[in-house]
């Protein structure tokens, strides 16, 4: 039996059971952590589903109906190690805690007090470093799309309206990164949840419709930010963004069970701000993760920050690089100004002092901090002077607006550091439940509590002398059991001598017992002492949460300020490190780069990186690429990429000398895959990605495109690669790097602005030699049976294939030509090879001819190599 089935019938449950019930029925689709005792438990099919997931036992408590009920459980202290297994997994937690006091009357009250998803987490625990976790809503109506992002993890809160567009909505969701997308109920293109929920692998939460209702959505904005309009803002005349923002406010309420008091302002963007990044050209460039499970992004190659919130602010930086150069020119004048005298490494030491306080922020916001999160808030406060000052040189130059602005929103937290020094102790517990946070002397009532928890036997011996002494009575004794409680006990000779303010308790054979208004005052206090001072400590807990909430706003000033002071740090130790150039950039369109490298090949390669130059403008906008395979093409391909996004963040680049005029769009048409949950063929994903470039890239946009139309046939891939080569130029005439191994299209050269250039090669004794340099140009050959050889392809295989490759290219004379030698003698060879094929077993002769290459023969060696041959098959001369 499950839960459903007992919800309309709850009679045959325990009350206990019944409660658990009432509670379940509201969040039916989220498991339930249910707390009784030291455990959170699950039942039903909550239990099930979570002993499959975390593997955990299931076993079974009481009966529903006469059926055993499964339930399932977790230790309460180490919860959440559980939870982050969940929420990896898409689910959402109910946590049901005790609210209410026990009685001994039925049950303890319970209640839920936070619901956890996937989109918003806030515990370190739960959340890599690195990690964010990014709740987007989308609304949709007629034309329009309101996309709305809200990180409680950080206070961070965005809106935009875009155009319906679904490839526009791809690229943003791929920019915004998100952890859950919550959508309308009632939204009309389901088709659109399930093929996001399909490519971006994200949990979709349908929200009740009341929540976007777009008449409401103004209110709910202006209650959160306290203020009368939303002109401020710059949205008033965005009304789907609005409503999106106001489903995430609703939702993150509910989930959080408390007010939002960090989300303070919200944050206007236009998907014209950033270059469009879609998700295809994310993954080919490996910003953030590998492509294949042992590689390296350029994210994990140049994340040397050093606080957590420096990391996740180069991450999102990686990921929307702008195009307002201004913003640019600022962050590149601040790495100069840091570069300058090694001023970039103090700060670096000082800010690896700090922690992840923005986060801290979010939780005590929340109301979710615990003790040593304000630990951490002290120690970074302590650390503001040390950073002002390490700042103070660069500052006092004036040559860097951004680095002014940025010690300015430092601020002075002198006294906040002086109040958590006072309150917190050195090394607090990790749960407030323990007790023991409150600094002593913080407190005049909390003090008196512990004095009497822990100093309770001498307090009894220090009242004992001072009644002897006022009663005159010697053998007076101070005494306590669980039964009397606390008593002062007289011999029945000396009950006649017994104080008028003593009060009879208990009378023994031998003795009476008394009890002073002193002593039940104590005994009320002793007994009650360790839950009165870990209630006292609670209550000042939560007294100075309420203390910190009022200075938020400034406080996250400051932690987004010390977010792009590391990130600017650190840009600028990569350039020192990595010997990177600044990037000028420029209004005339085009792109031109001396000896660039790719950051991470460079950084991971075991010899010498050979370093290549990039030049497109208005006239030269294509450059056609051919060589071999392994060659260099791809890696040329994307480092461009690369040198051009990290310049378009405000970075250093790899390069000698980067000059860069505006880009809109980085698109990449690199590799082959399939993608089978869809039904399409590697060759219907390449047409599909080229199809987008095709539509969407426009004249400032810089499009990488690799063997396009190698998926089919020979004529079909080569007659596609020549259309798309010309659409490229003539209709959009966009930068272009478009490598291939059709030797054919290097005839385009002819159209004016397309180039040939080749990747170099060389053939010594048979073996070839990569050289990775990129020169004007087209290839004389491809060099593709070599780089099977290499690759470890047998030797007989190769011969095979190379008899093969002769006589196709004797038929269809459509090998390229590169400068003659002398026809005759090539004939010669060619007649040779020939006569070889014929013989069935392998020869000398054979295995003298796989080491030959034909056409790089000069007339000598031919005529050389041609009587080796013929001495070799005993033919006649």
């Amino acid at each position: 039996m499950t839960s459903s089935e007992l919800m309309t019938d709850l009679s045959t449950l325990t009350p206990m059971m019944q409660q658990y019930m009432s509670v379940k029925m509201q969040h039916p689709h989220s498991l339930m952590f249910y707390r009784m005792g030291d455990f959170y438990e699950l039942f039903f099919e909550d239990a099930h589903k979570a002993a499959k997931i975390l593997g955990i036992t299931l076993t079974h408590r009481g009966k529903a109906n006469g059926q055993p009920i499964p339930m399932a459980g977790v230790p309460f202290h180490a919860a959440e190690g559980y939870l982050a297994r969940l929420v990896k997994k898409g689910e959402t937690v109910v946590i049901c805690e005790q609210i209410g006091e026990v009685t001994g009357k039925g049950p303890v009250e319970r209640g839920v007090v936070r619901i956890i998803t996937p989109g918003t987490l806030t515990d370190d625990a739960l959340l890599g470093a690195h990690q964010t976790s990014n709740l987007v809503a989308l609304c949709i109506q007629q034309n329009k799309i309101g996309i709305a992002l809200l990180d409680l993890s950080a206070g961070i809160f965005k809106v935009q309206q875009i155009d319906y567009d679904l490839n526009q909505l791809a690229i943003e969701l791929a920019r915004l990164m998100p952890s859950e997308i919550v959508v309308d109920e009632n939204l009309q293109e389901q088709d659109l949840v399930e093929h996001l929920k399909r490519q971006l692998d994200v949990p979709v939460s349908k929200r009740p419709n009341v929540d976007f209702n777009l008449n409401n959505a103004q209110k709910t904005l202006c209650d959160q930010f306290a203020v009368s309009t939303l002109a401020g803002f710059g949205i008033d005349h965005l009304p789907l963004a609005k409503a999106a923002a106001a489903a995430l406010i609703h939702y993150a309420k509910e989930t959080q069970k408390t007010a939002l008091p960090h989300i303070r302002t919200i944050q206007l963007e236009q998907s014209s701000d950033f270059i469009a990044l879609d998700p295809v050209t994310r993954r080919n460039l490996e910003l953030i993760e590998p492509l294949f499970e042992h590689g390296t992004s350029l994210f994990q190659l140049i994340n040397d920050c050093q606080t957590a919130m420096g990391g996740r602010l180069l991450s999102r930086t990686l990921m929307q690089p702008l195009r307002d150069t201004a913003i640019l020119d600022e962050r590149l004048d601040a790495t100069q100004v840091l570069l300058d005298g090694f001023h970039e490494s103090p700060v670096r030491l000082i800010l690896k002092e700090i922690s992840d306080i923005e986060r801290v922020l979010s939780r005590i916001a929340l109301g979710s901090a615990r003790p040593r999160d304000l630990v951490q808030l002290r120690q970074a406060c302590a650390q503001i002077p040390f950073l002002r000052h390490a700042l103070q040189p660069m500052v006092s130059q004036q040559q860097s607006k951004l680095l002014i602005r940025l010690n300015e929103e430092l601020g002075d937290f002198h006294g906040l550091h002086e109040r958590l020094m006072s309150a917190i102790v050195e090394n607090p517990p990790v749960l407030l439940r323990d007790g023991n946070v409150i600094a002593e002397g913080f407190d005049a009532e909390l003090d008196e509590l512990r004095k009497i928890r822990d100093h309770a036997g001498q307090f009894l011996i220090d009242l004992e002398i001072k009644e002897r002494e006022q009663s005159g009575i010697p053998t007076l004794k101070i005494g306590y059991n669980r039964v009397s409680g606390y008593y002062i006990e007289l011999t029945r000779a000396q009950a006649e001598q017994a104080p008028e303010h003593y009060i009879r308790r208990q009378t023994l054979k031998n003795a009476e017992r008394y009890i002073t208004p002193e002593l039940k005052a104590f005994e009320d206090k002793v007994l009650s002492s360790e839950s009165r001072a870990l209630a006292r400590e609670k209550l000042l807990f939560e007294m100075l949460l309420d203390e910190l909430r009022k200075d938020i706003g400034n406080l996250q000033m400051m932690s987004s300020a010390i977010a792009q002071i590391d990130l600017l740090c650190n840009f600028a130790h990569q350039a020192r490190l990595r010997n990177w150039s600044r990037p000028k950039y420029s209004p005339e369109i085009g792109l031109k780069i001396q000896a660039g490298r790719h950051p991470v090949v460079e950084a991971l390669s075991k010899t010498a990186f050979t370093p290549n130059d990039t030049q497109l403008d208005y006239q030269h906008r294509m450059a056609i690429i051919t060589g071999p395979n392994m060659g260099g093409k791809s890696t040329f391909m994307r480092q461009t990429a690369l040198i051009a996004l990290l310049a378009y963040c405000g970075s250093y680049v790899p390069a000698q000398a980067v000059t860069l005029g505006p880009i809109d769009r980085i698109f990449t048409r690199i590799g082959s895959a399939d993608d089978l949950s869809t039904g399409k063929s590697t060759f219907m994903v390449e047409m599909t990605e080229t199809s987008q470039i095709l539509h969407h890239a426009t004249s400032q946009s810089l499009v990488l495109m690799d063997e396009v139309g190698r998926g089919t046939s020979t004529y079909d891939g080569l007659s596609l690669a020549w259309a798309c080569v010309l659409d490229l130029t003539r209709r959009i005439q966009c930068l272009c790097l478009f490598a291939t191994h059709y030797f054919e299209l290097t005839e385009l050269a002819s159209e004016s602005g397309i180039d040939n250039y080749h990747v170099t090669a060389r053939e010594v004794n048979g073996n070839l030699i990569l050289l990775h340099k990129v020169q004007q140009g087209p290839a004389s050959q491809s060099h593709g049976l070599q780089v099977a050889k290499l690759a470890g392809i047998p030797a007989s295989v190769i011969r095979e294939a190379q008899n093969r490759l002769r006589i196709l290219e004797k038929q269809h004379h459509t090998k390229p030509q590169s400068p003659q030698p002398d026809l005759f003698a090539i004939e010669q060879v060619e007649t040779v090879v020939e006569r070889i094929i014929e013989v069935e077993k392998p020869s000398a002769a054979l295995e003298l001819l796989e080491d030959i290459d034909v056409d790089s023969l000069s007339p000598r060696e031919a005529l050389q190599q041609l009587y080796a041959l013929k001495d070799l098959l005993k033919l006649p001369g």
